[in-house]
């Protein structure tokens, strides 16, 4: 039953990033500064949602004499376009978010990773282009287009909650941004 509301609440907050997405607005920005991160794989999420419109418009001519079967794949097809689209909207209407005044950096990925972590906990903040991310304890690698450009040691460890509520301590946190010399500019300057 709790898997079932958290599946519902994602779907949900995925469809309310289209609806942002539409809007032009963003997601938890405020009165801080947003790094974006959608940039990188915006062409490889579009040429996915094409592939999903062929294959929706390949399924409807191959079951065109089954009405019933036809309609239920149908409901399937556009509702895993919607998704492609919906989850490209939720990375670029949540960018990563640093907010000086608040003193926090919140590093986010679709509507799955929202992750706040204090200044004062980062020990180092260096930019780095990784292509291969290996799991390890400790470790959280929130890659975009199986790349990180931004690399976060920190001085104690941050919880991470992941999407079925499984909580572990991060101590190393990669992720990507667009403009990852700038936002590791405004993190050395924000930590002074």
């Amino acid at each position: 039953m709790r898997v079932g509301a958290l599946l519902v609440r994602h779907e949900v907050r995925l469809l309310a990033s289209l609806g942002l997405w539409v809007a032009r607005r963003t997601h938890g920005a405020g009165g801080g500064s947003a790094f974006g991160y959608a940039r990188g794989q915006g062409a490889m999420m579009f040429g996915l949602a094409f592939v999903c419109v062929v294959e929706t418009v390949g399924v409807s001519v191959l079951l065109r004499d089954w009405p019933a079967v036809h309609a239920a794949f149908l409901f399937l097809d556009v509702y895993t376009v919607v998704f492609v689209v919906a989850l490209h909207a939720s990375s670029v209407v949540r960018p990563h978010v640093l907010d000086a005044a608040r003193g926090t950096l919140r590093i986010r990925r679709y509507v799955h990773v929202d992750l706040l972590v204090p200044l004062e906990r980062i020990g180092s903040v260096r930019r780095e282009l990784r292509m291969t991310h290996e799991p390890a304890d400790g470790e959280l690698d929130l890659e975009v287009g199986s790349q990180t450009s931004v690399t976060l040691e920190l001085t104690d460890p941050v919880t991470h909650v992941g999407l079925f509520g499984r909580r572990r301590e991060v101590r190393v946190v990669r992720f990507h941004a667009d403009d990852a010399d700038g936002l590791v500019r405004a993190l050395g300057q924000a930590r002074v």
